[in-house]
């Protein structure tokens, strides 16, 4: 059963975090965030939702770049139960699409519960001040890749904040697979 996050919460300031990534460094939020804005996306390795539209979060990734957003994916669903979310697949993922990106490990879990993720893929776009200017979809895609021609709806909201600061007031909420998160 497909899950959707609440809207977008204007301003909500980012939480910090300090993460391993599959490049073998450990990243905080300060030394990734991007002059004009940041990118931080739950996705996971295993989520169709996520597979269907790798290549396009890829190409969204790169192209923000250009307008001063850095992009960050973080993982955090539960290993021990879901294998193909290893560190070492995330590493393995990482590598075979050549993500223009760092891709963290939340093991913990304390991220994303932090973040309030709810789903993957689940985007949060912040402006340069690391306050919440977008909560959405990438595109129209569900569990299959939309059309070709299909608005960017990520892409397009987060170059609206790296030009203006501001995300766009209507938003529709992301779709994927529920966060898989460690029994209690």
């Amino acid at each position: 059963m497909p899950v959707s996050p609440p809207v977008c919460d204007f301003g909500w300031p980012a939480p910090g975090f300090s993460l391993p990534a599959t490049d073998g460094k450990t990243y905080s939020l300060e030394e990734l965030r991007g002059p004009k804005g940041t990118l931080i996306m739950f996705i996971c390795n295993h989520c169709p939702y996520v597979l269907a539209v790798i290549d396009r979060i890829i190409l969204d990734a790169t192209e923000l770049r250009e307008h001063g957003i850095h992009t960050v994916a973080i993982s955090a669903n539960d290993a021990a139960s879901y294998p193909a979310d290893s560190f070492e697949n995330m590493k393995k993922l990482a590598q075979d699409k050549a993500f223009p990106f760092p891709y963290l490990y939340d093991e913990s879990q304390q991220v994303a519960r932090a973040y309030d993720a709810a789903c993957t893929p689940d985007f949060f776009g912040f402006d340069a001040a690391l306050g919440l200017q977008y909560r959405g979809r990438l595109d129209a895609s569900r569990k299959e890749a939309a059309p070709e021609g299909t608005r960017r709806d990520l892409f397009e909201a987060m170059k609206q904040v790296a030009e203006f600061g501001s995300g766009p007031l209507d938003q529709i909420p992301s779709m994927g697979c529920s966060i898989k998160w460690k029994a209690a």
